[in-house]
């Protein structure tokens, strides 16, 4: 009962990450597996089975709060559902020797890029008005969707950043068209997992765990995706991403590091990652301070043409 409660939490704390971040629920979710000891294949196919039902509950919410974008959820969501099979059939057919380091070392990437891609730079809003291609998003879901099945994550990670990069879609919508075209993601990886390796492995206990606190969590989630500071929020799942699949692979026999190798690194870590998060509060803190200037300068002059017409 203790680790099912526990399980719940995590998937309520994953989901209100990805809610809001738009990425981070299967990365996180599948990491804490790994760590309690799930093979991989077992660990990604509990995730996405949970995913089925917190990604529509997350779409239904965002949809209700006006944060999805239809034409990129069917031009995204289809070619990433091809990818979620390919890759679930894939991991499927990997022992799990074979399978653990190497998706700790694709959980460890993401983790790395997701430190760095919300600590060193803001979220762009340019190109608004220019529309979202098939072109762009075809090949991106297929890439996306088979790292998500593969690495247990990466849907958001992937996806989230790529089209914020773009510029041409606004962050809320954003989040919320890649959150509601996750749904097919998981339903193609968790059917693509019944089909490899059946339910072997799959504890439903800790599916229903994981899906209770996500499904509590999304409506939380896609009202805080309007007020949460996401460089700060990206920062700190980064870093406990990094933490604990950098422990995964230290003690893997690919390296087997020693005691005296291992604490230096977490050190380390620690360090860079606190740095990163306190990067990230200031940045976001001057970003703030600096809106707010240019509001109270526009008023200002807008004020002194009002008390000049006056004259």
């Amino acid at each position: 009962m203790r680790q099912l409660v526990l399980l719940a939490l995590v998937g309520l704390g994953a989901q209100l990450v990805d809610g809001s971040l738009g990425m981070a629920y299967g990365v996180t979710s599948t990491t804490l597996l790994l760590a309690i000891g799930t093979n991989p294949a077992a660990a990604s196919a509990t995730v996405h089975l949970a995913e089925i039902g917190t990604t529509l509950a997350s779409g239904i919410a965002h949809w209700r709060f006006g944060n999805v974008d239809w034409r990129v959820v069917a031009k995204i969501g289809i070619p990433g559902a091809v990818g979620a099979f390919a890759g679930a059939t894939f991991l499927s057919s990997l022992s799990t020797e074979a399978a653990e380091p190497v998706m700790s070392l694709l959980l460890l990437t993401l983790g790395v890029y997701i430190l760095a891609r919300f600590t060193v730079f803001d979220v762009p809003k340019h190109n608004l008005a220019k529309p979202l291609r098939k072109r762009f998003l075809g090949p991106l879901g297929l890439l996306a969707g088979f790292i998500d099945a593969t690495g247990g994550g990466g849907w958001g990670p992937v996806g989230t950043p790529a089209i914020l990069a773009s510029g041409r879609l606004e962050p809320r919508k954003t989040i919320g068209s890649i959150d509601t075209s996750e749904f097919l993601v998981a339903i193609a990886a968790s059917l693509g997992f019944m089909i490899g390796i059946g339910s072997q492995g799959v504890n439903f206990g800790w599916v229903g765990a994981l899906l209770i606190g996500g499904v509590i969590a999304a409506p939380i989630a896609a009202w805080l995706v309007r007020h949460i500071p996401p460089r700060v929020l990206g920062s700190a799942v980064g870093g406990i991403i990094i933490l604990t699949n950098i422990r995964t692979l230290l003690k893997s026999d690919w390296i087997d590091a020693s005691d005296g190798v291992r604490v230096p690194v977490y050190a380390v870590i620690y360090v860079v990652w606190a740095a990163a998060i306190a990067y990230s509060v200031r940045q976001y803190r001057a970003g703030r301070a600096e809106e707010q200037r240019i509001v109270e300068a526009a008023e200002t002059e807008k004020s002194g043409e009002s008390e000049t017409a006056a004259t």
